[in-house]
């Protein structure tokens, strides 16, 4: 008898039936980085795991995109809540209309439309030559003013410092007063003058 026939058998007279183990396949993806994870169907509600050498790693809550470009997110960890392609963020009229009106603007230009362009830039850069000649000019003219105000100053300063200027041939000589020359000497006067040997008239 072989090892399942007897297992049969005890299960018959225990009355348990045992269901059969069937293997469950798990199927696989990579996300754009490189990693890969695994699940059982990829279905809303799905557990899903990240694939590593040693264990499987629940996937942490997030929003990923796999390789094929559908967007896989887990609000709870280890479970899928959506899978699909990415929802573009619906526009509002305002912004269709402007699409719609820069899609319109964005046609070639014709050949007149070219010309008058052409015509404008000219006229530009003839405007704008005028204005660089006319700042020349003021530029011109502010260094006469400016030349013509140092001048008047300078003068200014010339007849100032002429009426200011030192003159020692001009100068009035002081006549020096020696007060009391001719009053009578005194004893003092005497004995002072002895001993400085001076003699006075």
């Amino acid at each position: 008898m072989k090892a399942t026939d007897m297992l049969n058998k005890v299960k018959e007279l225990v009355g348990v039936q045992l269901e059969e183990v069937q293997e469950v396949k798990l199927a696989q993806a990579t996300l754009e980085n490189g990693t890969v994870i695994e699940s059982e169907d990829f279905a809303i509600g799905s557990e899903v795991f990240i694939v590593t050498e040693d264990e499987k790693v629940a996937l942490p809550i997030g929003e990923y995109t796999l390789e094929d470009g559908e967007m896989l997110i887990v609000e709870e960890e280890g479970v899928i809540a959506n899978i699909g392609k990415p929802e573009e963020a619906p526009e509002s009229e305002e912004e269709v209309e402007a699409a719609e009106e820069e899609k319109e603007e964005m046609g070639y230009a014709t050949k007149e439309e070219l010309a008058e362009v052409k015509s404008m830039i000219e006229e530009i850069k003839a405007m704008i030559k005028d204005k660089e000649e006319m700042s020349e000019e003021v530029e011109e003219a502010d260094e006469e003013i400016a030349e013509q105000e140092v001048k008047e100053e300078l003068s200014k300063v010339e007849v100032e410092l002429e009426k200011v200027k030192h003159n020692p041939e001009a100068e009035s000589q002081k006549e020096m007063k020696l007060y009391g020359q001719k009053r009578e000497m005194t004893t003092a006067d005497r004995v002072f003058a002895r001993i400085s040997n001076i003699k006075n008239k």
